[in-house]
């Protein structure tokens, strides 16, 4: 089992929950070894984006309204970023360690690499993997709780996998909680908690942060457990694969269920039940390039969890592993289902998966224009870019850097945006909702600080408005 021993652990603040229009205001990023020792920390934090509209909730939480007045640009956070992630894993790839990135922050991270012209897939190429803790705290909640406290949700019965809730019951600072290099500190007090009764729980995870880590992972023989926290319920399940479709989706089979009942079923009740996994059917379906909160069955020590002898699940891991006419039906069954997938997009941002990847040429180009600072140099190199998603993400940004030197196709399109994203509603938001939505806030009570973020919002945003006028 492969474990890395670079641990890079990040956290993002942003304007709002949207990720493809809210906007990054601080990242923060801490380089570890697998011992958890900080070797290196980054600290960015740069102002909105001129056609940004700072949700007022998002601001008090994060409290980061001293950034709406920062002369560090978006660009020059996500270029220092992508430098400084480059650099730490030039000698040897990492594991990108979030809370709840797979659903927020990595997706953000990527948007807006992409935005800027930079690579949007660095924490899961050239090696690099990537593990959310909010997921293997899934797992851990599910078959080892004596290693982490997890915590009731309002005293029960449910529980909750909150940050700030778990590193309270397990006695960890919170510190200045909804701050980024805060909150990656906080990752590393729950993973040093963990390592210190059960490291090979984290080794395991670590090995399971990258593709061919599942793969070689989900392989071995006997079950693993799977482990999920669904409506602060707590799921177990012991599974064993079962099928996969490119590129990346699993299907593991619940072993709770009798293989032999499954396999007598015809072809189109098995592509039924396989098109519709769910938490009380026999299959239950992981994306591959995502954490899985999997972990393998000699890790459990509660031999009683499932209800099921062990040697019984095994016996049946053994019939499904062993049938491959069956891995085949399901695998068939997969990739017969129809995605309902909009590509339909009318907006940039919302085409990082829409569009394909940027050719060799345009790639080219791109890095040149990151290398040379000159308005009439980057003008040219944007003319040239052949996908328009890119060369207008280019346009967007001579247009911030150069405003006097910009073309004047480039500054209507770039004027047309700014007035499109502050007056009219759309997938972005509402600034008119914003603002109505913030004038109910002033109208309660609220601690000073509390009311200090709301007023140096509206403030912001009033000026913002007034700008379009």
């Amino acid at each position: 089992m492969s474990v890395s021993s670079n641990l890079i652990f990040y956290d993002t603040e942003t304007t709002g929950l949207l990720k493809d229009f809210s906007q990054i205001l601080q990242c923060g990023s801490i380089q570890t070894s697998r011992s958890l020792e900080i070797l290196h920390e980054q600290n960015l934090g740069c102002a909105p984006l001129p056609w940004a509209i700072p949700h007022p909730m998002a601001m008090v939480t994060n409290k980061k309204t001293n950034l709406f007045h920062s002369n560090i640009s978006h660009y020059e956070l996500m270029r220092d970023l992508n430098r400084q992630w480059r650099q730490w894993t030039i000698d040897e790839p990492a594991v990108f360690i979030t809370f709840n990135g797979m659903a927020y922050d990595e997706e953000l991270v990527r948007r807006q690499f992409y935005w800027n012209l930079f690579e949007s897939y660095l924490t899961n190429t050239n090696g690099n993997g990537r593990l959310d803790i909010l997921l293997m705290m899934n797992n851990v909640a599910a078959f080892a709780p004596d290693v982490l406290n997890i915590p009731l949700f309002n005293g029960g019965p449910g529980v909750s996998l909150k940050q700030a809730d778990i590193a309270e019951a397990n006695g960890i600072e919170i510190g200045d909680a909804h701050d980024a290099i805060a909150d990656c500190k906080l990752m590393i007090s729950l993973l040093e908690k963990i390592n210190a009764k059960k490291p090979e729980l984290i080794d395991f995870f670590l090995s399971i942060s990258t593709k061919p880590g599942v793969q070689a992972a989900v392989q071995k023989p006997g079950f693993l457990g799977l482990g999920e926290v669904f409506r602060r319920e707590i799921f177990k399940y012991p599974v064993v694969p079962c099928g996969s479709k490119a590129p990346n989706d699993l299907m593991f089979f619940d072993l709770s269920f009798d293989p032999d009942e499954i396999f007598e079923m015809d072809t189109q009740e098995i592509y039924s039940l396989v098109q519709k996994p769910g938490k009380s059917g026999p299959f239950k379906k992981y994306g591959i390039n995502k954490t899985i909160p999997i972990c393998p069955s000699s890790m459990i020590d509660n031999k009683d969890i499932f209800d099921m002898d062990f040697a019984i699940l095994e016996k049946r891991a053994e019939q499904v592993r062993a049938n491959t006419e069956f891995q085949t039906l399901v695998s068939q069954a997969m990739a017969d289902k129809i995605d309902n997938w909009n590509n339909e997009y009318d907006h940039i941002e919302q085409m990082i998966y829409a569009g394909g990847f940027p050719s060799k040429q345009d790639k080219e180009l791109m890095a040149d224009f990151h290398r040379i600072d000159s308005a009439e140099e980057r003008i040219k190199i944007c003319r040239n870019i052949t996908d328009e998603r890119h060369r207008l993400f280019a346009e967007r940004l001579i247009c911030q850097f150069y405003p006097q030197e910009a073309p004047e196709d480039m500054t209507g399109r770039y004027q047309e945006l700014i007035n499109q994203r502050l007056n009219e509603e759309g997938p972005w938001g509402s600034m008119d909702k914003v603002m109505a939505e913030l004038e109910k806030l002033l109208d309660k009570d609220h601690p000073e600080e509390t009311q200090n973020i709301l007023e140096e919002t509206k403030e912001f945003l009033t000026q913002r408005s007034a700008s379009t006028d």
